[in-house]
């Protein structure tokens, strides 16, 4: 059966609620815990990467879990219905931390919120990822999912990155992230809603927890293209990471250009993500043709290449006093990043389809889980690779927001958001044409 357009736009809806707090993680912590609760930065990128490495343990269990689920609401939707409170609950408690506490009482108060929240994020995700391989398996109908995905991912993005630091600087990190967390959970249970007569395997997998993830490690292609993903998603993660540092240190508004008013009322990191928006946004049509006209691989290439020339641009901007003409690269950013957030996403069911067809075992929860291990395992790395980049050039730690720096640790800060994720992206672009290419040619032939 055919997917309507509101059952492709309603499943696409859920990651909405889903990357906010992938954001929060991504861009929000090292900086909160450095910059607001007054914890170096090489302990607040440890931290984060240890919380972050627990959350990949519990990927395979759950994976595992919601294959074997049976209910009358289908494998998938209990976890993500009960995911979505345990998600958002645990976020808002990150952020109440209580400022006045010794630091080991800040540490643990952050890391216990921090790991129910990404339990919560588990039950979502991982699920959700296994319901691209299981209500379509038409590799075009993927494409236009992923296009209304990345969508609304990007409202997410924008909501993460932008809409929730300024309430922030307003009301405060608490009460910014309950304003955010009805948003959150209504874009999960929505796309719940709108999906629930979508096709379905209704009948658990009998397969046993080890057997799942061996069919799954025999799916060579599959493994490849999560590795590369892996890749890709280190290098965009140590950019998210280290953005918070940039616009308050890297982009130092004048006054004197198009958008030194908004810079000055809404924050500078909130303009950039605006722009990063806005390109994400009109990219989203162009990356779905190009996977029709090109194939998805080659589509991708192409969004990363120009990814890396962005990245090498940009990096001769900076540090820059013209708000307007870094808030441009970053639509350029948003366009770009726009292919590396939706093709993957398009390819790997279609990987999942073969072992399926060939072994009748209906894992996607499993294939999901992999898919998600080597991003999760990216974000875990990139804010102890920023840790340790700002900590060994000297960065100092404050609870005043922005603090003089040093040449050396402002130097370190570019680099970490600019030519090292280029570096990162070509090896990505390397293992996709070498690697993967004729793996893939072999096994959808």
């Amino acid at each position: 059966m055919a997917l309507s357009i509101g059952q492709k736009a309603g499943w696409g809806l859920a990651d909405m609620g889903i990357v906010v707090f992938v954001i929060v993680k991504q861009l929000l912590i090292v900086s909160y815990l450095t910059t607001y609760l007054g914890i170096p930065v090489g302990i607040a990128g440890l931290v984060t990467t240890v919380v972050l490495i627990f959350d990949m343990v519990t990927d395979p269990l759950v994976g595992y879990l919601s294959d074997r689920t049976q209910t009358r609401f289908g494998r998938r939707a209990p976890w993500m219905f009960v995911g979505a409170v345990v998600m958002a609950l645990g976020m808002v408690g990150l952020f109440m931390a209580p400022l006045t506490a010794t630091t080991t009482i800040k540490l643990t108060w952050v890391i216990a919120a921090f790991v129910l929240a990404t339990i919560g994020f588990t039950m979502c995700a991982i699920p959700y990822g296994a319901q691209a391989g299981e209500i379509t398996q038409d590799p075009r109908a993927r494409s236009a999912m992923t296009g209304w995905r990345m969508g609304f991912a990007t409202v997410g993005i924008l909501v993460g990155g932008a809409v929730l630091p300024g309430l922030a600087g307003a009301f405060g990190f608490p009460m910014a992230a309950l304003f955010v967390t009805p948003l959150m959970i209504g874009a999960i249970w929505v796309s719940l809603w709108s999906t629930r007569n979508a096709p379905r395997i209704e009948t658990p997998a009998s397969t046993g927890f080890a057997a799942s993830y061996r069919l799954v490690f025999t799916n060579k292609a599959f493994v490849v293209l999560a590795l590369s993903y892996g890749v890709m998603t280190l290098a965009v993660a140590l950019i998210t990471a280290g953005l918070p540092f940039a616009a308050a240190y890297l982009v130092l508004d004048d006054g004197q250009n198009a958008l030194s008013g908004a810079a000055q009322g809404l924050s500078v990191l909130s303009v950039l993500f605006g722009g990063f928006f806005v390109g994400a946004i009109i990219s989203q049509v162009v990356w779905v043709l190009l996977s029709h006209r090109l194939g998805k691989m080659w589509a991708l290439v192409v969004g990363l290449s120009g990814y890396i020339m962005l990245l090498y641009g940009l990096g001769g901007v900076l540090p820059s006093t013209n708000v307007t003409i870094v808030a441009g690269l970053f639509i350029i950013a948003g366009f770009t990043n726009g292919a590396y957030q939706q093709i993957p996403w398009a390819m790997y069911p279609d990987l999942m389809d073969v072992t399926r067809a060939k072994t009748g075992a209906a894992i996607e929860g499993a294939f999901s889980a992999i898919w998600l291990f080597g991003q999760k395992l990216a974000n875990a790395l990139a804010p102890a690779v920023l840790g340790m980049m700002l900590s060994r050039a000297g960065w100092q730690e404050t609870t005043e927001g922005v603090i003089p720096q040093t040449d050396q640790a402002l130097d370190a800060l570019l680099l970490a958001i600019t030519l090292v994720p280029a570096g990162i992206m070509v090896l990505a672009v390397l293992s996709l044409v070498l690697i993967y290419r004729p793996m893939a040619a072999r096994t959808l032939a």
